[in-house]
């Protein structure tokens, strides 16, 4: 061979190796490697015991050398194998930058973060060579290069940017190829082909410099065909490049060389990583790559190259979210009457203690939105705190009323008749025995992070409320029914735990066959003298079975009567059913909640945990008579789904609200005294009110005369207790030693809870406030704060500030 002919093969491109040649140099290292503790073990195999890892040790020790044995760990396989990855990949590396820099400079916009690039001139000077045109351009950095879609060190030619013939004019292509063959080139004209081609582009609509090759595509195999142009994020700036990460390889598994980066793409694509171009190429330490193998790194095994061909990461699943559907159905009712006392004297009502009504409307505030007013139950409101009131002092009379009369704070010619009562707090000791059944909804419905997985923190905290010797039973409802838990003590707390942890979500919604299958459980571990009583936590969504509410309301009031009581724990918002739970919490004599956080869920199940099992008295009712010498109307605000006739009072049949264990229930009346102007026109042919109040008599509960002058009510307060089946009847006369001449003469309790009656009011678009608005509940609720232990009412200060600037 000649001189000259040698020079000239010195000085031509080092061609790009095949993705076979590299995976025979990385199995040819690697095999290598593996040889050296094969020879050893022949030669030490009479003074070494074998083991199972003994191909992956390296015995180093000389047969005419005693040496101490070194023990080669995977860190070494890994470090081999980066090295002979080096030796491969830098060759195509530099075949890559001087054959392909300008093309790429043309496609892949230079990051205004990039490091200074590399000079061209600089390495052709070092090499002793000079070249006009890399002399007034600078090659492309070799940052940028390796933070582009491709990275040129290891990527294939025809899985570059560059090697697609549709992406470059064919001057410019011939003038490449004639330069990859080492002959002479017109560079000028290739330049001037590149220009020509860069001024086309830059007038084309679309931004070509944000164009996905088909070859970098996410999930796109190397054959597969260019699609449409699809913008991308700016790439990230560069990090330093690093020779090789060795990822911690799986047992037996293969060994990944050089995992890259990851580079942002088009939001929702993922990312991809940048030194693939689709591609990673893998090593065993046989040298092979199985099938498996591959499949393992979410790859498949294309051709006889043995590469692994990248697939689209699999997407995670994303976390359920809540649907704003807008299909929370709410009873419609309209707000109780003005009624004249001269024609009805009488209001009868039973008890309500629910809570549900603030939390949900408490809900919507905190999004920006105010309540749908059918949300919005005043009584719920105001029962939602807790008040100071008179403490009964015995089980066996646990009410102590607390009335006070004081002028209206939206008119001042009105009054109002504010009722408060507060039920006997059991002690530990004296709390019975609970038989206890969660009856939780797994439906699909129950996903999202507000529905099922907030029930079950919740319920974790109830049973840390419980007594060691109380029964837990679990039961739930999806498509179908299961028992998850039989009957259990507290005792072995982590079963039960164990039990809700396990719970999932999916399916339809059997609620019928999911409330069958509790109060079976329910009477099977029935006791006698305890609480036996089912919590239900759903969004309410019953579509299998029975759904009809007043079939549902029937089979749960005659298991009612034999001891079995029902409260319910609503959760979510889009197709919360508030309707159904209604209904069901009052026909089992059970209460009401919706819980939206932990921290409700903490109020309604710790705090009060004793009122919401433990029943103190059942089937409470109140009356109240109206003297018509001092009260021409009244008005009884909220209560409108409890409203009762006048002869349900004394009936001990009729159903009526149930009060646990330290509840407080207010309610109130808005009165027209005689002597102010009346809402409705007085009757034209109807006797008209004296303008005077006038002596009168009455008859007492002990059937003695009594003095009725002055006298603007008589309550009449009605209970069972838990074990009784006859009620028992509590009055009280209401006149002027419970008046007050103005409002701030009225207890901090009467005053806030008023404030939050003109809240609930304001929030249901009530005709009765007149001009009063936020600004004025944020005044009388604030000066009325009192004692705010949990900070419940520096809540609700917040939420009439949110309610007076939320959309509708």
């Amino acid at each position: 061979m000649t001189e000259d002919k040698l020079q000239r093969l010195k000085d031509l491109a080092t061609p790009a190796p095949s993705a076979a040649a590299r995976t025979r140099a990385l199995s040819a290292a690697m095999s290598a490697f593996d040889a050296a503790p094969a020879a050893a073990a022949e030669n030490n195999s009479s003074a070494e015991p074998k083991d199972d890892d003994a191909s992956r040790r390296l015995n180093l020790t000389n047969a005419n050398v005693r040496r101490p044995r070194m023990q080669p760990t995977r860190f070494h396989y890994q470090l081999a194998a980066s090295v002979a990855a080096l030796v491969v990949a830098a060759p195509v590396g530099m075949h890559m930058m001087r054959t392909h820099e300008r093309a790429f400079e043309r496609r892949v916009p230079a990051h205004p973060d990039d490091p200074a690039p590399l000079a061209k001139a600089a390495g052709n000077k070092a090499a002793g060579k000079t070249d006009a045109s890399t002399a007034e351009a600078p090659a492309a950095p070799l940052a940028a290069a390796t933070s582009r879609r491709v990275d040129r060190s290891i990527a294939p030619p025809d899985a570059s940017v560059d090697s697609k013939p549709a992406d470059q004019p064919a001057e410019f292509r011939a003038a490449m190829k004639s330069d990859s063959r080492g002959g002479e080139v017109d560079r000028r004209k290739a330049e001037g082909a590149r220009d020509e081609d860069l001024a086309r582009r830059k007038a084309a609509p679309i931004a070509q410099d944000h164009e996905q090759p088909a070859g970098n595509r996410i999930g796109a195999l190397p054959t597969e065909a260019p699609s449409a142009p699809r913008k991308q994020a700016a790439p990230a700036p560069p990090a330093p490049p690093a020779a090789m990460d060795a990822a911690k390889p799986m047992r037996d598994g293969p060994i990944a060389l050089a995992p890259p980066s990851p580079v942002p793409v088009a939001p929702g694509l993922g990312s991809v990583a940048p030194a693939t171009s689709g591609r990673q190429f893998l090593a065993t330490e046989s040298g092979k790559i199985s099938d498996g193998q591959a499949q393992q790194l979410g790859g498949v095994v294309s051709g006889e190259q043995r590469t692994a061909t990248l697939m689209p990461p699999p997407r995670p699943e994303p976390a359920p979210t809540q649907l704003e559907e807008f299909r929370d159905q709410f009873q419609t009712t309209a707000d109780n009457p003005v009624k004249q006392v001269a024609q009805e004297p009488v209001s009868t009502f039973s008890i309500d203690v629910d809570t549900a009504s603030y939390s949900f409307a408490r809900r919507a505030l905190n999004a920006g939105r105010l309540p749908p007013k059918d949300a919005v139950r005043v009584e719920e409101m105001i029962n939602y705190f807790p008040y100071d009131y008179t403490r009964p002092e015995s089980a066996d009379a646990p009410f102590q009323p607390n009335v006070s009369v004081f002028p209206a704070p939206w008119n001042s010619a009105h009054k109002l008749v504010h009722i408060g009562i507060k039920g006997y707090e059991l002690k530990s000791a004296e709390r019975p025995h609970a038989n206890v059944v969660l009856l939780i909804d797994t439906s699909g419905s129950m996903g999202p992070q507000d529905r099922l997985p907030l029930l079950k923190n919740a319920f974790r905290m109830l049973v840390d409320e419980l007594k060691p010797d109380d029964t837990v039973s679990i039961v739930t409802y999806a498509g179908d029914t299961r028992v998850a838990l039989e009957p259990t003590k507290v005792s072995d707390k982590s079963r039960i735990l164990a039990a809700i942890d396990g719970l999932r979500a999916g399916g339809g919604t059997y609620g019928e066959g999911g409330i069958k299958k509790a109060y079976e459980l329910a009477e099977a571990s029935f006791d006698a003298k305890g609480v036996n009583r089912i919590v239900l936590g759903t969004d309410g969504d019953f579509n299998i079975g029975i759904s009809n509410r007043d079939e549902l309301k029937g089979y749960i009031e005659r298991k009612r009567e034999k001891g079995i009581f029902l409260s319910i724990v609503g959760v979510g918002r889009g197709n919360y059913n508030d309707a159904m739970m209604q209904a069901l919490a009052q026909n089992g004599n059970g209460t009401a909640a919706y819980v939206d956080t932990l921290s409700e869920a903490r109020k309604v199940l710790v705090d009060e945990a004793s009122s919401t099992l433990f029943t103190i008295a059942r089937d409470v009712k109140i009356q109240v008579e109206f003297n018509p010498a001092v009260v021409s109307e009244y008005r009884l605000i909220g209560y409108e789904t409890r409203m009762l006739k006048r002869e349900d009072f004394n009936n001990d049949k009729v159903d009526a609200g149930d009060v646990g264990s330290g509840h407080t229930v207010t309610a109130i009346y808005e009165v027209t005294p005689a002597r102010a102007a009346p809402s409705v026109d007085p009757l034209r042919y109807g006797a008209a009110p004296a303008a005077e109040p006038q002596r009168g008599v009455g008859v007492d509960t002990g059937g003695k005369i009594a003095d009725t002058t002055g006298e603007l009510g008589f309550l009449k307060l009605r209970y069972k207790l838990p074990k009784e089946a006859t009620s028992r009847l509590l009055t009280l006369a209401v006149g002027a030693a419970q008046t007050k001449a103005s409002v701030a003469e009225a207890s901090t309790a009467a005053r806030f809870s008023t404030a939050v009656a003109a809240f609930g009011q304001l929030l249901r678009g009530s005709p009765y406030l007149g001009s009063y608005g936020y600004d004025d509940v944020l005044a009388l609720a604030q000066g009325a704060r009192g004692d705010d232990r949990f900070g419940y009412r520096a809540e609700f200060l917040n939420l009439v500030r949110l309610a007076k600037s939320a959309r509708n």
